[in-house]
């Protein structure tokens, strides 16, 4: 578990372990009235949230070096072991879905079906999260068994979208749960419900070149459900704080907001969205210094961060680098000048930029003192995200809605979402009509294969902060297109390394622990055809 949730999360297991523990028969019979030992679901539930997150950042930090959304860390290179994930992988298996079990099973003897639905949607997401980044897992006998065998990702995946019948079915009945125990919709189970349908929309559109015309018919239903995220406040995102102790602030805001400066901006990042005039730059990177360029040099323009697959050792350049921005870490938004802009850029421009400096509200001496809190998100599945599927599906599938207007209805959703997080700086209503129509006059006038690739292309801009969804888009489609890279170690991880401890302590997977970790790399996950 990461550090920025240990106290937090700890005040909130804490609590909720102390009616989780089993009874003896001694201590049946000596039970204090008083002191009850069935868990308070109302604890449980925001603490299996908790670790969810928190785990998953871990991860997500993992597959945006993949992807190129980060520049640096051991995936940068591809390179992996049995340790990369470790903490994640007994996280999931030790946390969250025990806790998970709980609730599902406390809540069905209660008949608190709010707690059982939303528990089981939470568990439905998770599992099949692990599947895209680790293909077969544990499913049928996890929790149950110190040596549970793995179930193919096909199978999990069909047992997942039952649960979520199961799960829409128990919201249906309409009990209510404390609002306050629920981090992501506050109790709201109407978006709980739109979310699960979203989430089945995900995995079909994931699943497509298995069986495309069962995917096409079951994402037609889904949209002519109308029981979709179709609006950001129904986004299912989860909202870092702005304390420091506990620190509840995103984790990449902690990570470059401190004298260590944990990473590098990829560099990647910025070459496309200077070549795409796109506004996002400001709010997705944060200049330290105007004059910093690559290794360290004094002769860029601020951008020093790294391109993909640099392996080389880090200097003194704690003060040059660049650093996440506005969004998603709730860092700073650079209002310097960017010298290399040109009449071309309309929306990336400098009008109203800060001469001889990039620090508008940023003091070396306290990494943080104005408009960045670190009350950064994590954004799971969004509306955004929402419709820039159901325009590939429109593409690929055939499913009769309009490819043009759900990709400028995702470009423009997710950049209201960069807006609300630097309210100060925010892009004008004029200004996201006009990107996003460029975006879309670009899509009107491309053959379908250049279409396809400026949806994704969009869909990676859009995506910077959640690295997990676009590492699955890139294996399922090849786009958009990487970068080679500078020195790899290996070869383009398929998935990612299974926990070293899971392959020596589980029974059923010693004596080919060898093979399968090596077959990780280089496997395909079952819907990558």
């Amino acid at each position: 578990m990461k550090i920025y949730y240990n106290a937090a999360k700890s005040i909130l297991i804490g609590a909720a372990a102390a009616f989780l523990f089993s009874c003896s028969d001694f201590i049946d019979v000596n039970e204090d009235p008083n002191n009850s030992v069935v868990p308070q679901l109302n604890l449980l539930l925001p603490a299996t949230q908790l670790s969810i997150v928190g785990n998953l950042e871990s991860v997500n930090r993992g597959a945006s070096a993949v992807v190129q959304h980060r520049g640096n860390g051991s995936l940068n290179r591809y390179d992996q072991t049995g340790t990369t994930f470790e903490s994640s992988w007994e996280g999931f298996y030790t946390q969250a879905l025990p806790d998970l079990e709980k609730i599902i099973e406390v809540g069905t003897e209660s008949g608190d079906w709010g707690y059982v639905g939303i528990a089981k949607i939470e568990k439905a997401y998770l599992y099949s999260i692990m599947v895209d980044l680790w293909g077969d897992i544990p499913f049928s006998e996890a929790i149950k068994s110190p040596n549970p065998k793995f179930d193919s990702g096909e199978q999990v995946y069909s047992g997942v979208l039952t649960m979520l019948d199961e799960a829409i079915a128990d919201l249906d009945k309409g009990v209510a749960i404390v609002g306050s125990s629920d981090l992501f919709y506050q109790g709201n189970l109407s978006k709980w419900k739109k979310m699960a349908n979203s989430l089945k929309l995900k995995l079909h559109l994931q699943t497509r070149l298995v069986n495309p015309e069962a995917s096409r018919q079951a994402i037609m239903s889904l949209i002519n459900s109308a029981a979709l995220i179709s609006d950001n406040s129904e986004d299912f995102t989860f909202q870092f704080g702005t304390n420091t102790a506990p620190n509840s602030r995103h984790p990449w805001y902690t990570a470059g907001y401190s004298p260590s400066r944990d990473g590098y901006i990829s560099m990647m990042v910025v070459d496309r969205l200077k070549e795409q005039d796109d506004p996002r730059l400001r709010y997705y990177i944060f200049r330290i210094n105007e004059v910093a360029g690559l290794a360290n040099s004094k002769t860029g323009e601020g951008y020093y961060g790294r391109y993909p697959g640099d392996g080389a050792s880090s200097p003194a350049d704690q003060n040059t680098r660049a650093i996440v921005g506005v969004y998603p870490a709730g860092g700073l938004y650079d209002n310097g000048l960017i010298p290399s802009l040109t009449s071309d850029h309309i929306y990336l421009n400098n009008i109203g930029a800060t001469a001889g400096t990039t620090s508008n509200s940023f003091k070396v001496a306290l990494f943080a003192n104005g408009d960045g809190t670190g009350a950064g998100i994590f954004p799971l599945l969004t509306h955004s995200m929402v419709s820039f599927m159901r325009a590939e599906a429109a593409l690929t599938l055939g499913t009769g809605e309009d490819a043009h207007a759900l990709l400028k209805e995702a470009v423009a959703a997710q950049l209201k979402v960069v807006n609300s997080l630097s309210p100060s700086f925010a892009l004008s209503d004029a200004a996201i009509a006009g990107f996003v129509e460029r975006v879309g006059d670009k899509f009107l006038a491309a053959d379908d294969a250049a279409k396809m690739e400026l949806l994704m292309m969009q869909k990676w801009i859009a995506l910077y902060g959640n690295g997990i969804e676009s590492y699955n888009d890139y294996r399922r489609t090849g786009l958009p297109e990487l970068e080679p890279l500078v020195s790899p170690l290996d070869v383009f991880p398929m998935r990612f390394y299974y926990s070293q401890t899971e392959l020596t302590s589980n029974e059923t997977l010693v004596d080919m622990r060898d093979q399968l970790q090596r077959n990780q790399q280089i496997t395909p996950v079952f819907w990558d055809k």
